[in-house]
């Protein structure tokens, strides 16, 4: 079920972010190829490895639990929530929105909506999607890949927040200081 399920899920959220991205800001500010692709590479490999399928009978593929149908669909439910919440945090940013991190003329430090609960409601979506991905394969390539992702948008998150300090300042320090990053009330 996952073999076609998951990777089609994340083909029509991909082409509803393209259709999203227009109608942004332009560019005022925008990083280095170097510092894009040291957050890309960890989540296009992370991506990969969960769509990817292989024999069971390799290390990194024997399943850690029993497969289910039970965790299929918790996976599927998992992707569709993240995938929602990725939706409402990108509508709420709005034309400030940027798939790297950038800054935009006129930009404005968004802080209602999801980013009330966190700094980086996308990042959560993504991350609970990655894990909803995950679910269903269960295997040891399973985990690595939701670290290795989780690592690549922690990644950007610090090249993001250093990036809004030096727009917004004592703004944005304000609320870094009454918000978590990707996880409310904890990380």
């Amino acid at each position: 079920m996952h073999n076609l399920v998951i990777p089609t899920l994340w083909l029509c959220w991909g082409a509803l972010w393209m259709i999203l991205a227009r109608g942004a800001k332009k560019t005022q500010w925008q990083e280095s190829l170097r510092s894009k692709l040291s957050y890309m590479i960890p989540g296009v490999l992370a991506l990969w490895a969960l769509i990817w399928t292989a024999p069971p009978d390799q290390f990194w593929f024997r399943p850690l639990l029993p497969r289910s149908a039970f965790f299929s669909w918790t996976g599927v439910g998992l992707m569709v929530i993240g995938f929602g919440i990725t939706l409402w945090a990108r509508l709420i940013l709005g034309a400030n929105w940027s798939a790297t991190v950038t800054v935009k003329e006129n930009h404005e430090l968004v802080t209602r909506g999801p980013y009330r609960l966190v700094r980086h409601p996308i990042y959560s979506g993504l991350l609970l999607a990655v894990v909803g991905s995950a679910l269903p394969r269960d295997d040891l390539r399973a985990v690595v890949a939701v670290l290795v992702f989780l690592l690549g948008m922690i990644r950007k998150a610090g090249i993001e927040e250093g990036r809004m300090i030096a727009t917004f300042g004592d703004g944005y320090r304000a609320y870094r200081q009454r918000t978590k990053m990707v996880i409310p009330y904890i990380l």
